[in-house]
């Protein structure tokens, strides 16, 4: 029993030296199985069971070791085979080390698109944005901020059109590429602060913005270029004007029915009359612009703008004939044309601004006498 003991004491101590050794070599890449050091410390080898297996093993190699319990005590010379930097009893799998495969990093920052849920309004017939606007409780700037697409003409508002509908006043901006939280703040000119804090837009540290989302910009007002009107015209002696207005303004028409009044998105004022009705000149002054709108400006159609030299400039739109020439001059309530539907226009009226140095004001702060709401 003693021959026994010290025989397999032998052995567990070639084992021993065999196994560091392969760690040595394999850098100390290796796993151990179950309790086998603390039993081989007990000298407690019987208590290994029978066929068990204890594995050292790397990507490379591998080491399968029987229970001594198994093995003839005549045959220790086949117990363990060494053949290069392998040692195994048996063929086994090797054992794949992902180690190297990097884990998702939880604090990747990911945008959450705007989250929106906008009403919709189909137009009618009818429908102006004034009317629209006090139906659900915004301003008309706000419905030209929620569809930009909308000029400055009421009279694209056509019936079966669809309009968005937003919840407060403000501005639906698409974002392009490169713009930022704080650019879009600088170009409306609102606290950076308050677009972060409108909840649907979804806005998280480090307020990163998606190209092509939307996000709703509050209390932002959109921006709009319009048609200016030459302010030189051949024989007038440049800025030097022949004549200069009396500051006072008479009705170039003489309805008073109002089809859209000034705001925002509208600059002037629109009166319905019958195709052909005289249209004069709302005071004194030279005509600088008697013909079609150009360029992008075409909403107009037939166009008269009159420079008062003053600073003020008035202009006629949508006219159906046009009754004078650039450089003329004109008296207060003199006939210039006649009312039309030309341009971007649903129906008769004549479209009608007051601008002073190029700011486009509300005409009724200039016009007196009583109108008829028509909206």
């Amino acid at each position: 029993m003693e021959e026994e003991r010290s025989t397999r004491q032998q052995y567990g101590g070639y084992l021993v030296l065999v196994i560091v050794a392969v760690m040595l070599v394999l850098g100390g890449q290796a796993t151990w199985a179950g309790s086998w050091l603390s039993e081989l410390e007990n000298d407690s080898w019987n208590e290994l069971a029978l066929g068990s297996e204890i594995i050292v093993a790397n990507s490379e190699t591998a080491v399968s070791l029987s229970a001594l319990d198994a093995l003839p005590e005549t045959e220790s010379e086949t117990a363990v085979t060494v053949l290069g930097d392998t040692l195994s009893t048996q063929p086994l799998p090797v054992i794949q080390d992902s180690s190297l495969v990097p884990a998702p990093n939880p604090h990747t920052f990911q945008v959450h698109p705007p989250s929106h849920n906008f009403q919709t309004y189909t137009v009618e017939r009818g429908d102006t944005p004034n009317v629209i606007a006090r139906r659900f409780d915004i301003s008309a700037e706000t419905l030209l901020g929620g569809n930009p697409w909308l000029s400055q003409e009421s009279n694209q508002l056509r019936a079966g059109t669809e309009l968005v509908i937003l919840p407060i006043d403000g501005v639906l901006h698409t974002v392009e590429r490169g713009e930022t939280v704080e650019s879009l703040a600088e170009l409306y000119q609102i606290p950076a602060a308050d677009i972060i804090a409108y909840e649907s837009n979804n806005l998280e540290f480090p307020y990163r913005l998606q190209p092509g989302t939307e996000i709703l910009v509050p209390g932002a007002k959109i921006g709009q270029f319009y048609w200016t009107a030459p302010k030189t015209v051949a024989g007038s002696g440049g800025q030097q004007w022949a004549v200069r207005g009396t500051g006072t303004y008479v009705w170039p028409v003489t309805g008073r029915c109002v089809t859209n009044f000034y705001w925002f998105g509208h600059p002037g004022l629109d009166v319905a009359l019958p195709i052909g009705s005289p249209v004069v000149a709302s005071d004194r002054g030279t005509v600088t612009w008697a013909s079609w709108a150009s360029g992008p400006y075409f909403d107009y159609g037939n166009l008269i703008v009159i420079n008062h030299g003053n600073g003020y400039e008035t202009l006629y739109a949508h006219l159906n004939s046009i009754n004078v020439y650039p450089g003329q001059i004109v008296e207060q309530g003199q006939s210039i044309g006649t009312t039309g539907n030309t341009g971007r226009s649903s129906g008769p009226h004549i479209h009608f601004e007051i601008r002073y140095n190029d700011f486009r004001d509300n005409p009724l702060s200039y016009l007196g006498g009583s109108v008829q709401d028509c909206t």
